[in-house]
């Protein structure tokens, strides 16, 4: 055996995740050497105390343990390695290779061990996972149940960042003696786990401050190191290097202020995460601040920034420390002004409203969620056509990776201003050549769809298609009475009415009569609209109306792009689909035609025989009832008229005195009115027919 053994393509544990790399033993010491990064890892030979073989998911693994409390977990070997790894270990270290095994069930009751840095989770006494507590960053306890979270490996893909036990409570003798059992668990942890600790005094304590996001009331809590948030339910350690910008925004009102933290890697709720910590501050209320130190350590440790007693608005004060302290820049906003004389524009993201600020490096949206877009990151914006109504627009902003944000229901006012702002600042506008074809940038929200195809439109035309057709196919039952001519009945009122009717025996008197009632015009006559029938329900025997040539094509189209787009919302496929079929060419376009034409004259075939085997009805279509509908009123009109010319004739040669209507007797006009009656269509059962015959004759005169 030689003083070395080599192995490559062996996997080092660091922080939940595996990096490749070559394991060499040697007579002093065992070294890895990492091929991702080439950092080097020596661990002297004389510091192993344990060493342990065990199968695990990439094969058989080694678990080495050291004096001073560290492990080291290598993975990767063959089931043929074992034998000259122990030898070797015998000879050079002193220490025995021994065989673990490791508990597979999948059970998630057991006992927890706590070995040295090490968390062990047993079954039956044989371990399921081990957790080194070195990881942990929180360590939270609720009822019976301890949440461990963990520091984020930047490196891995995919980090377990958070364990929850639940710890059984203990017996009442034993509570009563000494603390629960889930107070002792979180000592255990804590007492290695590395989790920031409040150490000494806060620099300052700002109670009771009103936070966005996480919703509530908190008492901030400053340290020189990090921030601590207290609330009722939840409290959050926020290391000041996680702290990436900051910033002060106004409120539309001009009475509030937000002061907005960017944080990476986010503070964790459960499984919410939170990369902004958002504060909302009256500019009404001030504060006076004293700093927990002397002024020569102000001085001292902030060079100026910060001074022992400070006074003014409490925004300004929370501001001012945070500066000092984490060291940052506070971004305000810029030059922008909306159409209302505020730097910010009222719109809604994900149903939710809320303010997008357009800064001088960026767009920031507060606050459900928050958003915060460089101008690095942007590949292209877009104005576009609200979709409820035309006095609102949605900006469209699409970044580099493909994400797009849409905020939409901004007012139409804004339009100038934020167009403006977007070409001064030089982002690159994706329908700026179709708008400046425009007259005026206000025209935007005008433009027209004629040239894009909507699919909508052609589903909408094909309802109406088909509802047509199943009116051509109603019987005459479901034809309605014909209504009354209001100009013909004021005529014949003004005739048998008129105050300049007299029982003169000279027919020239009564023709310049007719003359004079020629020339004044007629009374309009209130018009009452009957209640139209409701249709038949639609025929389900009936055959379906065939599609057009583009649903034929979309058809067979829909899984392709559902395959090329994974995850498409079903408006996104019509808009995708639409904008495929204009970009056909006539030839491509004329195979759909044809097919289009054949199933539009196999629906001609299948409802000709539909009908003639006794399906649907055999009512005339529209325009034959139109027709015979005509007809009927003319024949209506010239009664009308020759009862008028009869009537004239009685009262100026046979009759010796004027009759009113009112005297006219019942007989006569029930005669009359049957006669009325009979040359118009009349819909209905016989019910409605004794009801019409029946009525009063003062009723049935103005219908003649």
């Amino acid at each position: 055996m030689g003083d070395t053994l080599e192995f490559s393509d062996i996997y080092q544990e660091v922080k939940g995740s595996w990096n490749d790399g070559r394991l060499r033993f040697g007579r002093q010491s065992v070294v890895y050497k990492s091929s991702k990064t080439g950092k080097v890892d020596s661990i002297p030979a004389a510091e192993l105390s344990q060493a342990q073989w065990r199968r695990v998911c990439l094969g058989q693994g080694i678990k080495l343990t050291t004096s001073t409390g560290h492990i080291y977990k290598y993975d990767g070997f063959r089931d043929t390695d074992f034998e000259k790894i122990s030898e070797y270990f015998k000879a050079h270290y002193k220490v025995e290779l021994s065989e673990k095994e490791l508990c597979v069930k999948g059970w998630n009751w057991g006992t927890t061990k706590f070995s040295g840095p090490l968390l062990s989770f047993e079954v039956n006494d044989s371990p399921a996972f081990e957790i080194p507590l070195a990881s942990v960053s929180q360590c939270a306890t609720g009822k019976n149940e301890v949440t461990l979270e963990f520091h984020q490996n930047d490196e891995a893909e995919v980090s377990l960042m958070e364990v929850r036990f639940y710890v059984p409570p203990g017996d009442t003798a034993t509570t009563e003696e000494g603390p629960e059992p889930v107070e002792v668990f979180r000592d255990s942890v804590l007492s290695k786990a590395d989790v920031i600790q409040a150490t000494g005094d806060a620099v300052c304590i700002f109670k009771e401050l009103q936070c966005l996001t996480p919703r509530g009331r908190y008492d901030i809590r400053i340290y020189p190191s990090f921030l601590h948030l207290h609330g009722k339910t939840f409290d959050y350690k926020i290391p000041y290097t996680t702290v990436l910008r900051l910033f002060l925004l106004p409120h539309k009102d001009q009475r509030q202020m937000f002061f907005m933290i960017s944080l990476d890697p986010p503070i964790k709720q459960g499984q919410t995460r939170y990369h902004f910590l958002i504060l909302l501050f009256s500019k009404e209320e001030d504060l006076s601040l004293s700093l927990n130190m002397t002024e020569e350590e102000v001085e001292k440790r902030y060079g100026g920034k910060l001074s022992k007693n400070m006074s003014g608005s409490l925004y300004e004060m929370v501001g001012r420390v945070m500066k000092a302290l984490v060291n940052r820049k506070i971004t305000v906003p810029g030059n922008f002004l909306g159409h209302s004389g505020t730097q910010c524009i009222t719109c809604s993201y994900k149903a939710s409203s809320g303010l997008l600020y357009p800064l001088e490096r960026g767009f920031v949206y507060i606050h459900k969620p928050p958003v915060h877009l460089r101008f690095e990151e942007v590949s292209c914006v877009n104005f576009a056509r609200g979709t409820t109504t035309t006095r609102s627009f949605d900006f469209e902003i699409e970044t580099k990776q493909g994400t797009q944000f849409t905020f939409s229901s901004i007012e139409r006012e804004e339009y100038g201003k934020l167009f403006d702002f977007v070409t001064a600042k030089k982002l690159s506008i994706k329908n700026r050549g179709f708008k400046e074809g425009l007259k005026g940038k206000d025209d935007m929200l005008e433009d027209s769809d004629e040239d894009q195809h909507d699919a909508y439109l052609e589903r909408m035309k094909e309802e109406g298609k088909i509802r047509e057709e199943a009116n051509d196919s109603d019987d005459s039952d479901g034809e309605s009475d014909e209504s009354f001519d209001p100009g013909e009945e004021e005529d014949d009122i003004a005739e048998e009415y008129d105050s300049k009717a007299s029982a003169s025996d000279s027919s020239a008197e009564g023709g310049d009569s007719d003359r004079e009632k020629k020339k004044r015009p007629a009374k309009k006559a209130k018009v009452v609209k009957e209640r139209k029938p409701r249709k038949k329900p639609k025929d389900s025997g009936a055959p379906k109306r065939p599609m057009s040539a583009y649903f034929l094509w979309l058809n067979a189209s829909r899984e392709s792009i559902k395959a090329e787009h994974p995850g498409i919302s079903i408006t996104e496929i019509s808009k995708r689909a639409g904008e495929m079929w204009r970009e056909l060419g006539k030839e491509q376009k004329v195979e759909w035609d044809g097919k289009a034409e054949e199933a539009k004259k196999d629906y001609e075939v299948a409802m000709r025989e539909y009908r003639e085997s006794g399906g649907g009805s055999s009512a005339p279509s529209k325009k034959e009832r139109k027709k015979k509908g005509g007809k009927s009123d003319e024949k209506n009109k010239k009664g009308a008229s020759g009862g008028g010319r009869e009537r004239e004739r009685e009262r100026t040669t046979g009759n010796d005195s004027f009759k009113s209507r009112e005297f006219i007797s019942s007989e006569e006009s029930s005669s009359e009115s049957d006669r009325g009656k009979g040359k118009r269509k009349r819909k209905g059962s016989d019910e409605k027919e004794e009801e019409v015959a029946s009525t009063p004759p003062s009723s049935d005169s103005g219908s003649d």
